[in-house]
Formats: structure tokens, C-alpha cells, sequence
């Protein structure tokens, strides 16, 4: 079985971008591929994190990774905290990467841009993000357009490292879908969705109400005309809601189109909101249910106990490539 390996920042809610570009897709592959998805709160403190926030948003994500599907006897879901060959792992990696790497990385531009100080942990993310992927033996990376460079470091890292060492790492290669894989924000369709956008009404977070989903939907910017059409360079925040409305109610764009044709953005915008609310009402139930049922801990400490057998295995190989004493 061909192994995969996705993770998610606890910061804040998830919201549908991250579902539709990533957490819908894991439900699909975990039949198919042995899968390690892990929530990555050390990469969530390259910036400044409220304590009591992460703790909580960190049991959130377990709980909602299993109510839109995942089943732990199927997946290894753990926190990348409770594994420490991600840490040190990092570093060796880190040892064996260049500035001139990590300076080209569009990321940290973007994240690093009009700040008085940024920390180190901003700059060497991706490293951390090339460890947890060749920690497991990852064949393939679910990964959006955004985090296509991060990936291709790991790449490069990985060759690299079996050049110098001998062959120790796999080659990870991207899983990228063609379409729906970049849920854009609800303000401004040409930027994607974003947890740190302060407009709440920019997104859709998975654990929204029907009445904040219905705001949210109805305030979302579209153009001056009034035909429904797919058109991303032209009709950008159309598009943007009618790869929702494709995804989330199962319906082709071509049938949307004909579906509201003459009918104007209001009833499109009406009949999204009921299908945004209905695809994940049940969600939110089955996370309610899943949190206090006070599973979540014990799939985690299961899950981390995988996690650390199967990396402890390729963290010692490293070492022991490198020169390092085991005992």
C-alpha cells in the first residue's frame, strides 16, 4: 500500500476551503492508501499562538478530522508534537539545506512582509514541513498550489540527502486536485480563503451556524452582471461559488448554469445557502457527538504510538547514515 501523509494548522477554525481542498479529499484516500495525517501545532507556533487557543483548536481538529469521515482504524491521525522525530529530524535536515533555499521561499515573503521581527521557526518551516513528510516513508502529499514549493524543497532535500548518504529517503511526489483544490475568499475572490483574513465573512468555518453561513453566502462579492457562468478570469467570485455549490451539492458546473439561467444571483446565492448548511449538518453533529464521547484522546495517543514505531525507524536510519552513535 502506497503511503500518504497531509497535515493541518490548529489556528482557528477549519473552514470550508480547507475541507473542500484538502480534509474531503483524505476521506477519499484513506481506503485506498495507508494515511498519516497529523495536525502540526509546531508549525502553528512559527507565529505567536494563544496557549489556551491551541490546546483547545488542537482537540477540535481531531474531533472534526473524524466527523467528516476518517476513521482511526483506517488512518493514523496524531499530533506532530507527540512525536519528537519531527523535531529532530528537522535539524538534521536543516543541516543539510541552504539559505539560499529557504530565501526563495514565496511563503515566508508573504507571511514576513511589513513585520518589525519575524521568528526563525517562519524561516525554517518548510524544513520542519520536509521532515514530517519523510519521517513515514510518503509516497504522495496531498497538497494545494500554494504549498507545491514547500514540497518540491522536500524533493530536493530528499535527493540530496540519498546523493550524499546513500538511499534512505522516498521521493515524495504531489497530489494536486485539477479542480476545486482552491476555495478563494468570499470577499475577495482572488485571493484564497484564509484563516487570518479578520473578515469573518471572508469564510465559511465547518462549525458555523445556519444563520452566520447565510450572512456569509449573501454578502459574498460577485460582479455587476447577473448571469450565473463559470468564468474564473472574468466572473472570479461566481466561480468561486459555483465550485462550491459543484462540490458541496454534487451538481456539474454546466447544470448550474442552466439551472439558474435568468434567474440572477439571488436565487443562486439562496439555494447555496441551503446546500452549505445542509453539507455540514452533519458534520457539526457527529463532532458534537465525537467530543464528548471523549474519544478523541484515546485515537490520538493510539495514533501517536504508530506514529513515533514508524518514524523512529527512519529517523534511526538517518542517524546511523549520518554517523551518529545508537545505542
Amino acid at each position: 500500500m502506497k503511503r500518504v501523509f497531509s497535515g493541518v494548522q490548529p489556528t482557528s477554525q477549519i473552514h470550508i476551503g480547507n475541507y473542500i481542498g484538502a480534509i474531503k479529499r483524505f476521506v477519499e484516500l484513506q481506503n485506498d492508501m495507508d494515511c498519516f495525517f497529523c495536525i502540526v501545532d509546531l508549525h502553528s507556533v512559527t507565529v505567536p499562538q494563544n496557549p489556551k487557543e491551541l490546546y483547545k483548536n488542537s482537540l477540535q481538529l481531531a474531533a472534526l478530522y473524524m466527523a467528516v469521515g476518517l476513521d482511526p482504524s483506517k488512518v493514523t491521525l496524531f499530533i506532530q508534537s507527540h512525536v519528537p522525530a519531527h523535531s529532530e529530524l528537522a535539524w538534521l535536515l536543516q543541516c543539510n539545506s541552504y539559505m539560499g533555499e529557504l530565501n526563495r521561499m514565496t511563503q515566508f515573503k508573504e507571511k514576513s512582509l511589513g513585520k518589525d521581527t519575524v521568528t526563525t521557526g517562519l524561516y525554517t518551516y518548510p524544513v520542519l514541513m520536509a521532515a514530517d513528510i519523510l519521517l513515514y516513508d510518503t509516497h504522495f502529499v496531498p497538497v494545494g498550489n500554494d504549498q507545491k514549493q514547500h514540497l518540491e524543497l522536500c524533493r530536493d532535500i530528499s535527493i540530496r540527502f540519498n546523493k550524499k548518504y546513500g538511499e534512505t529517503f522516498i521521493v515524495p511526489e504531489p497530489l494536486i486536485s485539477k479542480f476545486g483544490a482552491r476555495i478563494m475568499s468570499l470577499d475577495d475572490a482572488t485571493n484564497k480563503m484564509s484563516k487570518s483574513n479578520e473578515n469573518k465573512h471572508s469564510k465559511i468555518n465547518l462549525l458555523d451556524s445556519p444563520s452566520k453561513i447565510k450572512k456569509s453566502i449573501m454578502k459574498a462579492v460577485t460582479d455587476s452582471e447577473s448571469e450565473v457562468r463559470f468564468d474564473v478570469e472574468n466572473k472570479p467570485g461566481v466561480s468561486n461559488l459555483m465550485t462550491i455549490y459543484n462540490i458541496l451539492g454534487d451538481l456539474p458546473l454546466e447544470d448550474i448554469e442552466n439551472k439558474y439561467e435568468g434567474l440572477g444571483y439571488g436565487a443562486f446565492k439562496k439555494d447555496l445557502v441551503e446546500i452549505v448548511v445542509s453539507g455540514l449538518e452533519p458534520i457539526q453533529s457527529k463532532y458534537e457527538e465525537i467530543l464528548a464521547s471523549g474519544e478523541v484522546e484515546k485515537v490520538l495517543k493510539e495514533g501517536a504510538d504508530r506514529a513515533r514505531e514508524v518514524s523512529n525507524e527512519v529517523l534511526n536510519s538517518v542517524k546511523k547514515k549520518m554517523g551518529f552513535v545508537i545505542l
